[in-house]
């Protein structure tokens, strides 16, 4: 049997990504840890000192884990294509994807209106950069 756990993300600042997956799209935080050097530089192969907090936060019984480093540990941002190897995106169905929208910015994310159609699906990104699909409930009820 296997089960997911969660899925990590790293971020610039958890604090503010918190408040972005809280308030624009409703998740709930659970815990967060404060994982020591030793045992961080080892899992994912980083130079000490670290300083890595996690945060956890939960949406329909999913997990995202915000991953955060301190000082010159936080790596440059830099925008995947889509077609990369790799996590594209995240999709999440919301109530109404307009009034979803309308909360983006407001939270330090961005809309990419150009590559959106409202009322149906909406492509941001959130503080960070990554990029998210909006859905309506409808197309969750379809799979």
């Amino acid at each position: 049997m296997t089960v997911v756990n969660h899925v990590g993300l790293a971020v610039t600042d958890i604090d503010r990504s918190r408040r972005f997956y809280e308030e624009v799209l409703g998740f709930s935080f659970k815990n967060d840890l404060n994982v020591p050097d030793p045992v961080a530089s080892k899992m994912f192969a980083l130079d000490p000192p670290l300083g890595m907090r996690a945060a956890y936060l939960v949406r329909d019984g999913w997990v995202l884990e915000l991953i955060g480093f301190e000082g010159d540990a936080v790596g440059a941002r830099r925008e995947r294509q889509i077609n990369e190897p790799g996590l594209t995106h995240i999709s999440l169905s919301v109530d109404d994807v307009d009034a979803t929208v309308a909360l983006v910015a407001q939270f330090g994310g961005e809309v990419l209106a150009e590559r959106s159609y409202p009322g149906m699906v909406a492509l941001i990104r959130d503080p960070d950069g990554q990029l998210l699909e909006l859905l309506p409930m409808a197309y969750r009820d379809s799979l």
